[in-house]
């Protein structure tokens, strides 16, 4: 299966301001992509590329004043299968996990692990250890947790989430993360592209979207407490502790969002042969 991906971002910037943009697709996806993955950008943008710590294809630049465009489109080949489900994938105890994902039991920006361990272990104590138990977490946060988009703000926390009950996707996300962790099951956020392949079309623009891993028995497992039900044509972007790491844009000074605009789009094969 083939997917159309790309995005159409404005800002306006009243000066000169830096900034950073993690809107390339994934490394561990680039061998499946069909064309480049490359951010166009307004004439007279400076940008440079790096990889961060996460391994996360990143870029920097500095925008001059006036409008600032940030665009991109891409193919990408998908297998065209649901996520994969971990039935039978066992928790591996802290002191035999890879050193690297030790970070993901830690308490970060979004993810209260020491205020939320209590609730978590009366919550999720007694069920039965590795993908039982992260499944009834994210059941248990998909059936709590009300999704709207007026409930959205920067400094939300998964403490915050779970006292008001609402949030958009990286809110479930952040909650089902923390509650991973308090059971000293590695858990990391995961950003990228997730179109309506497969499900009934969405009545609201397509946006980007917030997922999270989680490793049990030797590997990363894809899980998502929004949705709660696998998945085709998930795209991943970056993967970081929480959204603060895997930001969509960050900048340095003040930029005002103007046109926000994303595709992904599965390409049939009636329109490949009539492009």
């Amino acid at each position: 299966m083939k997917i159309r991906l790309g995005y159409d971002i404005a800002f306006e910037t009243p000066r000169e301001v830096a900034m950073v943009a993690l809107l390339h697709v994934h490394p561990s996806r680039v061998p499946d992509l069909l064309e480049p993955d490359e951010l166009e950008t307004s004439d007279g943008v400076v940008k440079d590329e790096y990889v961060d710590s996460f391994g996360n294809r990143c870029t920097r630049l500095v925008a001059p004043p006036g409008e600032l465009v940030l665009r991109a489109s891409t193919l990408i080949e998908d297998s065209g299968l649901l996520d994969p489900v971990g039935t039978g994938a066992a928790e591996i105890p802290v002191a035999k996990l890879p050193t690297e994902v030790l970070q993901f039991l830690l308490a970060s920006r979004y993810c209260e692990v020491d205020l939320l361990s209590p609730i978590a272990h009366d919550l999720f104590g007694g069920i039965e250890p590795g993908w039982p138990r992260v499944q009834a977490i994210c059941g248990w946060v998909n059936w709590k947790v009300e999704f709207g988009y007026p409930y959205a703000r920067p400094t939300k926390t998964a403490m915050d989430v779970f006292a008001e009950r609402r949030g958009v996707c990286r809110d479930f996300q952040h909650l089902a993360i923390t509650f991973c962790r308090a059971m000293n099951i590695p858990a990391r956020y995961a950003t990228g592209y997730l179109g309506d392949i497969g499900v009934p079309p969405s009545d609201t623009p397509m946006d980007f979207s917030a997922w999270f891993e989680v490793w049990l028995g030797d590997r990363w497992w894809t899980l998502d407490a929004r949705h709660n039900h696998p998945r085709i044509g998930r795209v991943l972007m970056a993967t970081g502790r929480d959204a603060s790491d895997v930001a969509l844009t960050t900048a340095f000074g003040s930029a005002t969002l103007k046109k926000f605009y994303v595709v992904s789009d599965e390409v049939k094969a009636t329109e490949e042969a009539t492009a």
